[in-house]
């Protein structure tokens, strides 16, 4: 498993998804993911999407996923409050 497999899965099940994959170990990744989808879910049900976007993967071949989730207005946010 490498970071740009994990990221395709990801884009395969939210198309409209922002998704950047760091992990150069093979089972331990972290993963920045932005997507409209996300609009009125908790963050819960947000990493939820993104975990079943990988399915068994998760249990068989990625041991440790540090996942953050945003909608595209708090990556918006996120940006003008480091620049600034």
């Amino acid at each position: 498993m490498n970071a740009l497999t994990i990221k395709s899965l990801i884009q395969q099940r939210l198309p409209d998804a922002l998704v950047e994959v760091s992990g150069e170990d093979g089972a331990h990744f972290e993963a920045l993911v932005v997507s409209p989808a996300f609009v009125g879910l908790s963050l819960i049900r947000q990493h939820q999407l993104v975990y079943a976007a990988l399915g068994e993967r998760m249990r068989a071949e990625i041991h440790a996923l540090s996942l953050r989730t945003l909608t595209p207005e708090q990556a918006q946010q996120h940006r003008h409050s480091t620049t600034h």
